[in-house]
């Protein structure tokens, strides 16, 4: 959230929740906090600015409809890892995805991190969590970029060992 905010560019906190949570928080008493859980970077004018240029930026580009527009091609190069040693499931919305793999009962996580180092020592940053590989491209992705980040990916989840 706070990258998709101020674009990275200055901490600005967030909270999410469904209407339900807000409605029960919102029927306390007029002069109650609404959510009272110390809210650092709130109303920082530096991060206020940063998160308007954000959304104007979103606005000017057309940056959230793109990204609507791409995914589906994102998902068809997701899914065609499948198959592919050890991966046991391959999940997306949208931009972001997650390649899961079948872990070495012996060092859990393991399968993951080697091919995070693998994609690294290539070209390419991935996120790894356990034994789970999480992709989240920027916004103005390409789709000559996704098939570069997919034909790196398959080559290292090819020869891995």
């Amino acid at each position: 959230t706070a990258k998709g905010i101020t674009n990275g560019t200055i901490p600005m906190g967030a909270v999410f929740m469904k209407k339900n949570v807000n409605d029960t928080l919102m029927s306390g008493p007029e002069n109650a906090i609404d959510f009272f859980h110390g809210y650092t970077y709130s109303g920082h004018p530096m991060a206020a600015a940063a998160s308007i240029g954000t959304l104007d930026t979103y606005q000017e580009e057309g940056l959230l409809t793109r990204a609507s527009q791409i995914a589906p091609y994102w998902e068809e190069r997701m899914h065609a890892l499948k198959g592919l040693p050890h991966v046991i499931d391959i999940r997306n919305i949208g931009l972001i995805g997650a390649i899961e793999f079948q872990p070495d009962p012996d060092a859990p996580g393991e399968r993951a991190y080697s091919r995070f180092v693998k994609c690294f020592e290539k070209g390419l940053l991935v996120r790894q969590t356990g034994d789970i590989i999480a992709l989240s491209p920027p916004l103005i992705v390409t789709e000559s970029q996704i098939d570069q980040l997919f034909d790196i990916f398959t080559d290292v989840l090819k020869h891995a060992d």
